[in-house]
C-alpha cells in the first residue's frame, strides 16, 4: 500500500507541504516490488547510456557502484568535469572514500542528500542506490529543462503536453497512468519524426504493441536505449513515475539537440540564400530604374493634359489619375519595392530619392491644377478616400482580440500614422487652395476626421490589460498542473484496496490517513488561490469590456474540473474513514478470537503432554497386581474421556477463526492440528496400554504364572534398564513418526508408547520362557 500523502515530485522547490519531496529512501514501504523492478531497469539503462561514452557499462546497479569507481566515472561523463582521483584499493575504506567523493561532488551541485550515506552504497543497499541515482537524474537530466518559465518536472510535463496536444486519445497530465497505453510515447516521436511512425494505425486498446513500437523506434532511430518493459507498465496499476520521467527526459534532450542543430543549419542556408537574392535584386533595380526617368514622367503628363482639354473635366481627372497610377505602379512602385528589399548598406546611391522626387513634383502639380479647376471632384475623391479609412478606424475589432492580435493591430496603426504623416503636406496644400476658393469646410472636416477617428490610447490600454490576463493565465497553469496531479493521486490512493492481517497494520493505515487529512486545509487554500486567479481574469475582462477569446492557452485544466475533483476527494475521505474503521473493528474481533483460542490451547496442550508422561510412568512402574493396574488404567481412561468437552470447545473456537480467515496467532505456539494429533495419540495410547494388560492377564492365567514370578521379571527388567538407556534410545530416534510435530509433547507421546510396547514384549518373552 503506497503512502498517498507523500508527493511524487522531488524536482520543484517552494511547494506546499501536501506535495513534499520524498526523502526517506530507507522506509520499508517506499518501493513495492513492481516499482523497484521498473526503477532498477530504467536507471541501469540510463547509466549505461552515459557510461558507454567511456567504454564501459554496469550489469547490477547496486553491485557495480559499490567500489565507487564507476559512480565517479558516471558523474564525470554527465557533468563534463573532473572529479578527484579515485583510490584503487579494494578494502572497504577505499570504497567508502570513493563513494564519498562522488556524494561530495553531487552535494557541490546544490543537491541535498537525505539519508543516503557511503556505507549503504558500499553495502549494496538497493533502495539507497536507486535513491542516489534518482537524485543524479533529477540534477543532471531534468532540473535544467525549461519551458515557458516552468522548469524541471513541471517544465518537462508542459513540454510533453504542448507536443502531444494535436494527437487524439493523448492527454498527458502526469508521468504515470497517462503513458500506460503507449500513445503518448508514439505521439512524441511522430511530432518530431513523422516518417518513423504511422500514428493513425495505432489502437488505444493495444497498449503493449504501442509501447513496444515506441521503444523499438526510439532505440533504432533516436539512439535512446530501451529503459522500460511494456508488460511491466501495462501490468502495473500505476507505473513508476520516476522511471517514466527518466525515459521521457531522454526524448526531450534528443529532440531539443536535433532541433538546435537543424536551426543552425537553416540559418546558414538562409544567409547564403539572402546574399544571392540581394545580388539579383540589385541587378533588377538598376535595370528597371534606368527605364523610369523624368522624361518618361513628363511625356505621360503632357499626353494626359491634352486629353483634359478634349474631354469632360471629371472624366479627364479620372483618366489622368488612373494613367499616372497605372504607370507609377508598373514602374516606380516596382523600383521602390526592389529597393526596400535590398539591405541599406547595399543600395545604389540616391536613385530612389531622385525618382521619388520627380514623381512627387509632377503628381502634385497636376493635382493642384485639377483642384483649382474642379473642387467638387476633389471633394468627392477625398470622401471616397476617407470612407475607406473610416471603416478601418471605427471598427472595434480590438475588443475580442487576443494579445498577439492586439499587437498586430498596433503595428498596423503605426504604419497608417506614418503614411498619414507622409501625406500631411499635400493635405495642407489642398486645404489652402480650397480656402482660397471659399469652399473649404468639407475638405477640412475630412482631414480632421482622419486625424482624430483613431484613439490609440484605448487600444494601448486594452493591450496592457490583455498582458495582465496572459500573465494570470500562465500563473494559473503553473499552479493548477501540480495541484491537479496531487488530486488525481489522492483520488487513486483513496480508492485503493487494502489488505491487512493484524491491528498494527490497520492502525498504520489509519495514522497515514489522518496525516493526509491534516493536509486538506492547506490544500484547500491552494485550490482557493488557484480559483482566485481565474476570478481575477474574469474581473479584469468584465471591467474593461474585453470579450475573452476562449480557454486558457497554457493548460486544459479548467476551474470546474478542479472543483469537481476536489468535491470527489471530499466525498472519498469519509468513505475511506468508514472503510478503515470497519477494517479496524474486524481486526479487533479477529484479535479477540486469537486470544480466546490461545488461552484454551495453552491449557489443553500442556494437559495432553502431562497425561502422556503419566501413562509412560504407569507402564513402567506397574505397581500392584495386573488386575489393580487394569482398574487404575480404566479410571485414568475415563478421566481423559471426561476432558473431551474442552477439546470440543477448542474446536468451536477454531471454527470461528477459520471462518474469519485468520491464518496466524502470535499468542500461542499450538495449532489445532497439533492438538488433534496429541489428543488422538493420548486416547490410542491409553487404549493400547489397557489392551496389553488384558493380554498379560490372559497369558498369565493360561501359563499359570504366579505373582511372584511377574515381580521377578519386573525386577529383572528394571535392573537391565537401570540407566534408562531405553528411554535414551527412544529420545535419540524420536523422528520415527513423521506425522507428529517435532515438539516435546510429540516426543513424549512416542516415547511412552514405544516404551510400553517394549516392556510388554519383554513380558511375553519372559512368560513363554517360563
Amino acid at each position: 500500500m503506497v503512502d498517498y500523502h507523500a508527493a511524487n515530485s522531488a524536482s520543484s522547490s517552494g511547494q506546499t507541504s501536501y506535495m513534499e519531496p520524498e526523502s526517506d529512501w530507507d522506509r520499508d514501504l517506499l518501493l513495492d516490488p513492481a516499482w523497484e523492478k521498473q526503477q532498477r531497469k530504467t536507471f541501469t539503462a540510463w547509466c549505461n547510456s552515459h557510461l558507454r561514452k567511456a567504454g564501459t557499462q554496469i550489469e547490477n546497479i547496486e553491485e557495480d557502484f559499490r567500489d565507487g569507481l564507476k559512480l565517479m566515472l558516471l558523474l564525470e561523463v554527465i557533468s563534463g568535469e573532473r572529479l578527484p582521483k579515485p583510490e584503487r584499493g579494494k578494502m572497504r575504506v577505499h570504497k567508502i572514500n570513493n563513494v564519498n567523493k562522488a556524494l561530495d561532488f553531487i552535494a557541490s551541485k546544490g543537491v541535498k542528500l537525505v539519508s543516503i550515506g557511503a556505507e549503504e552504497i558500499v553495502d549494496g543497499n538497493a533502495k539507497m542506490t536507486l535513491g542516489m541515482i534518482w537524485t543524479i537524474i533529477l540534477r543532471f537530466a531534468i532540473q535544467d529543462i525549461s519551458v515557458e518559465e516552468t522548469s524541471a518536472k513541471e517544465g518537462l510535463l508542459l513540454w510533453c503536453q504542448r507536443k502531444t496536444a494535436p494527437y487524439k486519445n493523448v492527454n498527458v497530465q502526469n508521468f504515470h497512468i497517462s503513458w500506460k497505453d503507449g500513445l503518448a510515447f508514439n505521439a512524441l516521436i511522430h511530432r518530431h519524426r513523422p516518417e518513423l511512425i504511422d500514428y493513425d494505425k495505432l489502437r488505444k486498446d493495444d497498449p503493449v504493441t504501442n509501447l513496444n513500437n515506441a521503444f523499438e523506434v526510439a532505440e533504432k532511430y533516436l539512439d535512446i536505449p530501451k529503459m522500460l518493459d511494456a508488460e511491466d507498465i501495462v501490468g502495473t496499476l500505476r507505473p513508476d513515475e520516476k522511471a517514466i520521467m527518466t525515459y521521457v527526459s531522454c526524448f526531450y534532450h534528443a529532440f531539443s539537440g536535433a532541433q538546435k542543430a537543424e536551426t543552425a543549419a537553416n540559418r546558414i542556408c538562409k544567409v547564403l540564400a539572402v546574399n544571392q537574392e540581394n545580388e539579383h535584386l540589385m541587378e533588377d533595380y538598376e535595370k528597371l530604374a534606368s527605364d523610369v526617368s523624368m522624361q518618361a514622367c513628363v511625356r505621360v503628363c503632357e499626353r494626359e493634359s491634352m486629353r483634359v482639354r478634349e474631354h469632360f473635366l471629371c472624366e479627364s481627372v479620372y483618366n489622368l489619375s488612373r494613367s499616372l497610377y497605372l504607370y507609377f505602379i508598373s514602374n516606380a512602385d516596382s523600383c521602390s519595392r526592389l529597393l526596400c528589399s535590398i539591405p541599406g548598406n547595399l543600395r545604389c546611391g540616391n536613385r530612389a530619392g531622385e525618382l521619388a522626387g520627380q514623381w512627387a513634383g509632377v503628381y502634385d502639380q497636376l493635382l493642384i491644377n485639377f483642384i483649382i479647376n474642379n473642387l467638387t471632384t476633389i471633394s468627392h475623391s477625398a470622401t471616397e478616400l476617407y470612407t475607406g479609412k473610416e471603416a478601418m478606424l471605427t471598427q472595434k475589432d480590438y475588443e475580442t482580440a487576443s494579445l498577439s492580435e492586439i499587437k498586430a493591430l498596433l503595428k498596423k496603426h503605426e504604419a497608417f500614422e506614418s503614411d498619414l504623416a507622409a501625406h500631411q503636406d499635400r493635405v495642407e496644400q489642398i486645404a489652402a487652395i480650397a480656402q482660397e476658393l471659399n469652399d473649404v469646410a468639407s475638405v477640412l472636416n475630412l482631414c480632421v476626421c482622419i486625424g482624430t477617428s483613431w484613439d490609440p490610447s484605448h487600444r494601448a490600454r486594452t493591450e496592457k490589460q490583455l498582458e495582465s490576463i496572459d500573465e494570470l493565465y500562465l500563473e494559473y497553469a503553473k499552479r493548477a498542473a501540480p495541484f491537479n496531479n496531487w488530486m488525481e493521486g489522492a483520488m487513486e490512493d483513496l480508492q485503493d484496496m487494502f489488505i491487512v492481517h493484524n491491528i498494527e497494520e490497520i492502525q498504520g493505515l489509519i495514522t497515514a490517513h489522518e496525516q493526509f487529512k491534516a493536509t486538506l486545509p492547506e490544500a484547500n487554500k491552494e485550490r482557493e488561490a488557484i480559483q482566485a486567479i481565474q476570478a481575477e481574469v474574469q474581473k479584469i475582462a468584465q471591467y474593461n469590456g474585453i470579450k475573452l477569446a476562449g480557454t486558457n492557452p497554457y493548460t486544459t485544466i479548467t476551474p470546474s474540473s478542479i472543483d469537481s475533483k476536489w468535491d470527489k476527494v471530499q466525498k472519498l475521505v469519509p468513505q475511506r474513514d468508514q472503510a478503515l474503521q470497519e477494517e479496524l473493528g474486524r481486526q479487533q474481533s479477529n484479535d479477540h478470537l486469537r486470544r480466546q483460542f490461545a488461552n484454551q490451547a495453552n491449557i489443553v496442550g500442556p494437559w495432553i503432554q502431562n497425561k502422556m508422561e503419566e501413562i509412560g510412568r504407569i507402564s513402567i512402574e506397574m505397581n500392584g497386581t495386573l488386575e489393580d493396574q487394569l482398574t487404575h488404567l480404566r479410571q485414568y481412561e475415563q478421566s481423559i474421556i471426561d476432558y473431551k468437552p474442552n477439546i470440543d470447545q477448542l474446536e468451536g473456537n477454531h471454527q470461528l477463526i477459520q471462518e474469519a480467515l485468520i491464518f496466524d496467532n502470535k499468542y500461542t505456539a499450538y495449532t489445532m492440528e497439533h492438538l488433534r494429533v496429541g489428543w488422538e495419540q493420548l486416547l490410542t495410547t491409553i487404549a493400547r496400554t489397557i489392551n496389553e494388560i488384558e493380554n498379560q492377564i490372559l497369558t498369565r492365567d493360561a501359563k499359570g504364572i504366579s505373582q511372584e514370578q511377574l515381580h521377578e521379571y519386573r525386577t529383572s527388567f528394571n535392573h537391565f534398564d537401570k540407566n534408562k538407556t531405553t528411554m535414551f534410545i527412544l529420545l535419540k530416534y524420536k523422528p520415527i513418526n513423521s506425522k507428529i510435530r517435532e515438539t516435546d509433547s510429540g516426543t513424549e507421546v512416542l516415547s511412552s508408547f514405544l516404551l510400553s510396547s517394549i516392556y510388554s514384549l519383554y513380558m511375553f518373552i519372559f512368560i513363554y520362557a517360563v
